[in-house]
């Protein structure tokens, strides 16, 4: 059953949550009043089209219905969830939720982008406190995947917990906060740094660029896949943080900083900030910096992914739960017809798989269906404990067919048959499509090899039977065309 969600107040992280939603198969409502407002939200859908689905290694869901409702009322009547994104206006955001739950669902989650007001001071007034809390996120809403919860004691804790479970279903990390305080976690440290970057630009210690190339060439980097105290406890050597803090606690107390001051916003800082900001941007558009921003942060992510750590760790966690929505089997026994070509692969092309030409690399063709060789060993019973007792498959021959371009955000879909199989062989028939399309063939030679001696040994009993079930299951399709093609064969 496809889930309705309202966005009130179509702004940069309003824009973001509609993209974030509908992309995850979410019908979106979007309401703003303003006339620029559908302009908006298409052009950050179209930034997030090509970014998120590429994100993970598993499909996305496909997308929601998205509509522009005129009247508030609209929008949230009968949704699930409403997130009211307007701008930070205390005044603003009392108006907007008493207008909101004046027509939403009793059950329904009502949810605040705020990145400053407590819980407490939105329910202000409020007919029903209890289906209000804060999600705040961060921009780009939909590929970063923190989002602050806060709720307050008049918060329904069932429905903490359901926004709780939707947001991780959506791929983000709800960081569930302690304890109201104004601007929650992250903001209280973004603001610290914010701080004492003026000062540095009003003292004339330094520029913005060099404030920027300070966080993105050094600690940045670090913060980015282990946070603070974590960098800091490696930085203690081997006495860990008590070390670090015994030896730089006292450091604290010097006149350092100026956490506690903050520097006049007068014309003259403000023309000083904003001609250091134009020429670090160096002609780029705003448009120019958001595109690199989402290549910069998908690599980042993937990177991470391929670790199992931080942001990517997320990003696999949320790959695991759409597997079985994006039809591929996670077992053998999930196959339901053996005799149809096994879906081994569901996912959208990444960023960073397109080459000079603006298509997917050579190699990338490679790495897909590597993937999906994976993936059918995994399903015939050559996963990671049985390669770690000692047998696994060395593939001995490969051929690649390229018969049309794919571009990046392109769905790709490989589907493979077993041709051949028995003693110690498994021969392999992989087609990639998008849709309709015929993207690629491979035919892959593979042994099944003893880890120990790296020789050639028999397929066990468990997978030569899976394995013949599905030769034989298959024997009736027609040979793939192509199958056994040499290089020079007429195409």
């Amino acid at each position: 059953m496809t889930s309705t969600v309202a966005i009130i107040g179509a702004g940069v992280i309003g824009a973001g949550w509609a993209a974030r939603f509908l992309l995850n198969g979410w019908d979106v409502r979007v309401f703003d009043p303003d006339p620029s407002a559908r302009d908006r939200v298409e052009k950050v859908l179209a930034a997030a089209r090509l970014s998120l689905p590429g994100l993970g290694e598993v499909a996305l869901p496909p997308e929601g219905r998205l509509s522009f409702p005129r009247l508030i009322s609209e929008a949230v009547r009968g949704a699930g969830w409403v997130q009211e994104s307007v701008p930070e206006r205390i005044e603003l955001k009392h108006k907007i939720i008493q207008a909101v739950q004046s027509c939403i669902e009793e059950g329904a989650i009502l949810a605040s982008s705020t990145s400053g007001f407590t819980a407490t001071e939105l329910q202000s007034n409020s007919s029903r406190p209890d289906q209000i809390l804060v999600a705040h996120p961060f921009n780009p809403v939909y590929l970063l995947p923190l989002v602050e919860v806060v709720a307050s004691d008049r918060t329904d804790p069932d429905l903490r917990d359901r926004a709780v479970m939707t947001l991780t279903d959506l791929g983000m990390a709800p960081l569930q906060v302690r304890a109201e305080v104004p601007a929650h976690i992250a903001d209280r440290l973004l603001e610290a740094v914010w701080r004492e970057a003026l000062w540095l630009v009003k003292d004339g210690v330094a520029t913005t660029g060099e404030i920027d190339d300070a966080i993105r060439m050094g600690f940045g980097l670090r913060w980015a896949q282990m946070g603070l105290f974590e960098t800091y406890r490696i930085a203690g050597g081997d006495g860990g943080m008590a070390h670090f803090l015994h030896q730089f606690g006292p450091a604290l107390k010097w006149p350092w900083s100026k956490l506690t001051d903050v520097p006049e916003m007068d014309d003259t800082l403000v023309a000083t900030i904003a001609a250091q900001s134009d020429e670090q941007a160096g002609g780029r558009t705003i448009a120019d910096l958001e595109r690199q921003r989402d290549h910069n942060l998908v690599g980042l992510i993937r990177a991470l992914g391929a670790q199992g750590w931080g942001a990517g760790a997320i990003q696999q966690a949320a790959d695991e739960r759409r597997m079985s929505g994006a039809g591929v089997p996670a077992r053998f026994e999930d196959i339901t017809d053996p005799a149809t070509p096994v879906v081994t692969l569901h996912r959208a092309v990444p960023l960073d798989w397109i080459d000079y030409n603006g298509h997917m690399t050579e190699d990338r063709y490679l790495h897909a269906f590597g993937d999906a060789s994976d993936r059918l060993m995994k399903l015939i019973g050559c996963d990671l404990d049985y390669v770690a007792a000692g047998k696994s498959f060395f593939t001995v021959e490969s051929h690649i067919r390229h018969l049309k371009e794919v571009t990046a955000g392109a769905p790709l879909r490989i589907e493979t048959r077993v041709i051949a199989a028995g003693g110690k062989k498994m021969h392999v028939w992989h087609e990639m499509k998008s849709g309709d399309r015929l993207l690629a063939t491979a035919e892959h030679m593979l042994l099944h090899v003893d880890l120990e001696t790296r020789r050639s040994a028999p397929l066990t009993p468990l997978l030569a039977e899976r394995l013949a079930t599905l030769v034989d299951a298959q024997a009736e399709l027609d040979p793939p065309e192509g199958l056994s093609r040499a290089i020079g064969d007429p195409i």
